[in-house]
């Protein structure tokens, strides 16, 4: 029963912060230029790393929000919650391995494969963990995390993603 308006209203505050704070994400690109010069490879792999850890995060903020909404997890469960690691590391080593050999088969280009596969693992653990921490302490705090939770982690993890990326990308190929 909630007017269109008022729905509007509500997502509003968050999409334009969380617009306004992908300047840090841009930042940081501008920071590795010197990188894309030196490989301009790597900047293809942005999309797909920055997607899978957002896909990675919502995939773990929808369980979780929905366990909320259903009374089956409370705050004081974060570290049952947790639990989300372990799967972050099996899912992040899938992807990772798949995608390495890829981009070895494609590229003949075992640094590069390398890079991609370790920042793809570590990507997939810190949305996940996003993902399950974030909606819970939104709640604890008494924000609404489906309206909050999604926009925010797909920020996060797209920080996170192309900091870890190209922090591991700097160190492989001495950038």
């Amino acid at each position: 029963n909630t007017s269109t308006f008022a729905h509007a209203k509500n997502r509003i505050p968050w999409l334009l912060i969380l617009m306004l704070t992908s300047i840090i994400t841009g930042t940081i690109i501008t920071k590795y230029e010197d990188a894309f010069a030196a490989i301009p490879l790597l900047v293809s792999f942005i999309p797909m790393l920055m997607d899978t850890g957002g896909n990675c995060g919502s995939q773990s903020s929808t369980l979780v929000i929905r366990g909320l909404a259903l009374s089956e997890i409370h705050f004081k469960d974060i570290f049952k919650v947790i639990k989300e690691f372990r799967i972050s590391i099996i899912v992040g080593a899938v992807l990772a391995l798949t995608n390495g050999v890829r981009i070895l088969i494609q590229y003949h280009n075992p640094n590069l494969a390398l890079v991609i596969a370790l920042s793809l693992i570590a990507t997939v653990i810190i949305s996940k963990l996003i993902g399950c921490i974030l909606p819970l302490v939104a709640s604890k705090v008494h924000l609404d995390p489906a309206i909050m939770a999604s926009p925010l982690i797909t920020t996060l993890v797209d920080t996170f993603s192309i900091l870890i990326y190209f922090n591991i990308a700097s160190l492989m190929f001495r950038l």
